[in-house]
């Protein structure tokens, strides 16, 4: 069964230690996000329709609303992965500063001995809970992993067709229909009556929401809920069955399912696992 031997909530974003033996469904974040792996037999995620495996040699970088999905090397003891979550405000910084667009360079990228180390000493810090220590090696790693994704000597991102856009919402009824699913994320079945209320027939929605965005309405809704639901489950001591009613899930069972097809992990296990640091 996957477990979470902790995750990391800081000024960076959040660090996680899984352990994961099962598959994820198609999601995406509105973070940068890095997939490491520390033990075990290493899964593969689908970017844009290709299969990037993920090796120790070997790690994974996922830009900005890009869809992916997650298929476990192992389905038996599993393996044990460093995944980082970049908030959306410090990867824009990151790649002003470095001179790149708002993505990676790349979907994957070479893992040498040195930070293989930090990797490595990033998964002990996390395991033995030194939250104060760990900013500072998560920093470091995030700037060198986004750098190597954008080394010049491999062939650029748009050469190989694997560029993902930062999302430029241009249409203001796919704005207006943003504004309603954060005021709505909590409602059932709202798409018809959100693509409605934006003035909008639902397949024309839809064809306009994933041209300014690159997901479809049904994933970024699911991402607004997986954020609400783990900033609850970190910062409130609200019950898991109270959260997950009022995201709109008709039972327990149907979040805790929700939450584990998108992480890996059930919800109560996320909060048991949570580290936060103090400047968050």
């Amino acid at each position: 069964m996957s477990t979470a031997i902790a995750v990391f909530h800081g000024a960076i974003g959040r660090a996680a230690l899984y352990r994961l033996n099962r598959p994820l469904a198609p999601h995406a974040h509105r973070e940068g996000h890095l997939i490491f792996l520390l033990a075990g037999t290493g899964g593969s995620v689908d970017l844009e329709g290709s299969r990037r495996d993920i090796r120790a040699e070997q790690a994974i970088a996922i830009s900005p609303w890009q869809p992916h999905d997650f298929q476990p090397g192992c389905y038996g003891e599993g393996a044990l992965y460093l995944t980082l979550y970049i908030k959306p405000r410090w990867f824009e910084d990151l790649a002003r500063a470095m001179g790149q667009p708002v993505r990676f360079g790349a979907p994957t990228l070479d893992v040498d001995s040195a930070m293989r180390a930090r990797v490595t000493r990033i998964g002990d810090m996390l395991a033995c809970g030194h939250e104060a220590t760990v900013h500072e090696e998560l920093t470091a790693l995030t700037r060198a992993a986004f750098d190597r994704t954008w080394l010049p000597q491999m062939p650029s991102a748009a050469a190989r067709g694997t560029a993902y856009p930062w999302p430029s919402v241009r249409d203001f009824r796919i704005r207006n229909a943003l504004a309603l699913m954060n005021e709505r994320v909590s409602e059932a079945c709202a798409l018809d009556r959100i693509a409605r209320d934006a003035g909008m027939s639902r397949p024309h929605f839809y064809k306009l929401f994933r041209q300014n965005l690159g997901v479809t309405p049904n994933m970024y809704l699911n991402t607004l809920r997986l954020e609400r639901s783990i900033d609850r489950l970190v910062w409130s001591s609200d019950a898991v069955t109270s959260i997950g009613l009022d995201l709109g899930f008709a039972s327990q069972a149907s979040f805790t399912r929700f939450f584990s097809n998108n992480v890996g992990i059930a919800p109560s296990d996320y909060r048991r696992c949570a580290l936060v640091a103090a400047a968050a």
